[in-house]
């Protein structure tokens, strides 16, 4: 468990943290934006995903959390790749438009819903 060097963590805390068999790893000393990333993720996570959906279980928790994952680095678009997607397909060449927004030529959109139907990947096939 991540933690930062906060005086509410009482030393009660990291007992009992301790019994659960977890590691507890404190921020570096006068950091306190090192855990920004890790709460950003966590956020993310949960706005986007256990905001809907209910882990019934551990087993159940990692399932989602293993499709969510796979969704987001490799299918999600991405602001910062202006916009884009992490892994894009290779098999469709998609060369730059002037009109962004027009399906190529002898291509069409298809749709693969996302834990249930929570999120859809749209990507391009070659038209039959």
């Amino acid at each position: 468990m991540i933690r930062d060097r906060d005086a509410k963590f009482s030393s009660q805390f990291d007992d009992s943290v301790s019994r659960l068999r977890l590691q507890i790893l404190k921020t570096p000393v006068r950091s306190p934006k090192a855990n920004a990333i890790c709460e950003r993720t966590i956020g993310t996570i949960r706005r986007e995903c256990l905001d809907y959906l209910i882990p019934l279980g551990e087993g159940h928790l990692r399932r989602i959390l293993a499709e969510w994952v796979s969704h987001f680095n490799a299918a999600r678009p991405h602001n910062a790749l202006g916009p884009g997607i992490p892994h894009p397909p290779m098999d469709v060449p998609i060369t730059l438009q002037a009109i962004r927004h027009k399906v190529p030529t002898g291509a069409r959109v298809m749709a693969r819903p996302v834990l249930g139907g929570l999120h859809h990947e749209y990507i391009l096939q070659r038209a039959a």
